[in-house]
């Protein structure tokens, strides 16, 4: 059997993942244009993802989303050249800054978790909802094994 018909009559954990990350993303970004924020880009997400709304470091920025604090650095640039974001002085250490969404950013934080919850609330309705749950508490396990974390 070729490589290819193996991986695509069953697909491994990766192209799985990227099927989903890739396909979410898409749904997520031309709903996300049609709501307002049309110059938002799935690279955003790594910023926007997992900030805070009254604001987060850079450094917990780039932990979280698994990309390098230069990267974040980069993004951040371009989030606030798109009036996405904005950087303040930490109230808890005057050395380090905060990026802050504006309300700009607050509106496309707002928008994209109704998205994500109607996505999985779409997906939850086909496959049932207890299944779904079940997925992601399994899936979540899986993620932090790859990540070298729960490793009970």
């Amino acid at each position: 059997m070729r490589r290819s018909t193996r991986k695509e009559e069953s697909p491994d954990l990766g192209i799985l993942t990227s099927r989903v990350l890739f396909s979410v993303q898409k749904e997520m970004f031309e709903t996300l244009g049609l709501r307002g924020h049309p110059r938002v880009r799935p690279r955003h997400g790594a910023v926007m993802a997992y900030l805070d709304a009254e604001g987060s470091r850079a450094t917990d920025l780039a932990h979280q989303s698994g990309q390098h604090k230069q990267v974040i650095g980069t993004l951040v640039d371009e989030l606030a050249e798109l009036g996405y974001v904005r950087r303040e002085p930490d109230p808890e250490d005057r050395r380090a800054k905060l990026i802050v969404p504006t309300d700009l950013g607050l509106d496309m934080m707002s928008v994209s978790d109704a998205i994500m919850a109607d996505i999985e609330r779409r997906h939850a309705l086909v496959v049932g909802e207890q299944a779904y749950d079940e997925f992601k508490r399994i899936f979540h396990k899986v993620a932090d094994l790859q990540l070298g974390r729960g490793k009970d």
